[in-house]
């Protein structure tokens, strides 16, 4: 086979072998404590240098762990912006977790680095970022707001909570003291002044709607800027109704944090 012809080969299978995936997730990586990762960035359709852009973390759940950075775009938020992401204004940084971790620690640390590294390169605003995540990104979102209060300007939390759920007892927000009578109390006084959006389905069985119920109501109890959607009839997997809940993005990037 001539050169030409085997290197049209070589380009329709590579083409082939990436049928399907959504040509605005690119692909990055970073280093952090001596160890790889890599991760996803959406771009808005007309990204431009020109501007400075929104930029939501996303933090997925425990099913798309790993080290092949595509998992992480299977459930939740990727596969909603990959139908309905023509217009979405807003930059979306994907980390991906290392099976095994949760989004704690050194894992935390990875993921906001991936936010940073991503603010700079695509011209991120520092007054509008925006957290997301959903199952153990629920968790993960909480314990970033509590461990960073101030850094972003609103929050959508599904199907998370704060202390473990079932039999997973390494799942819950951490550096809640023991002797907090009320951790939920507790958590809503320390994150600041950060609106929140809970979601979580009614029949949930992996993690208690009780979690949210709870921790709506310790905000609320504050005063806080919070609203809660539980759906009826939905089990864990109410992350597709609550992505696709229309008044939420406009309701999040209403929120711009003050000039510093």
């Amino acid at each position: 086979m001539r050169p030409f012809a085997l290197l049209l080969c070589l380009m329709a299978v590579s083409l082939a072998a990436h049928a399907g995936e959504p040509t605005r997730f690119v692909e990055r990586a970073l280093e952090l404590h001596g160890a790889t990762y890599r991760y996803r960035v959406f771009l808005p359709d007309g990204w431009t240098a020109k501007r400075a852009w929104p930029v939501v973390l996303f933090l997925h759940g425990s099913g798309e762990r790993g080290r092949n950075n595509r998992a992480q775009l299977g459930q939740g938020l990727p596969p909603w912006l990959a139908e309905h992401g023509t217009g979405f204004p807003a930059v979306v940084v994907i980390p991906q977790a290392p099976s095994g971790s949760r989004w704690n620690g050194a894992i935390e640390q990875m993921a906001l680095k991936a936010l940073d590294d991503s603010i700079g390169e695509w011209h991120g605003d520092r007054q509008r970022l925006y957290l997301t995540g959903l199952s153990m990104g629920g968790y993960g979102a909480w314990q970033i707001a509590l461990d960073h209060p101030g850094m972003f300007a609103a929050a959508a939390i599904v199907c998370g909570g704060i202390r473990h759920p079932n039999d997973h007892a390494d799942l819950r927000v951490q550096g809640i003291p023991a002797t907090a009578g009320d951790p939920y109390a507790w958590l809503a006084a320390h994150l600041g002044t950060l609106p929140v959006w809970i979601f979580h389905g009614a029949l949930d069985d992996v993690v208690p709607p009780e979690e949210s119920r709870r921790m709506h109501a310790a905000l609320q109890a504050r005063g806080a800027e919070v609203r809660y959607t539980e759906f009826a009839g939905v089990r864990h997997a109410s992350w597709q109704a609550a992505y696709a809940t229309q008044a939420l993005w406009p309701w999040m990037f209403a929120h711009q944090l003050p000039a510093r």
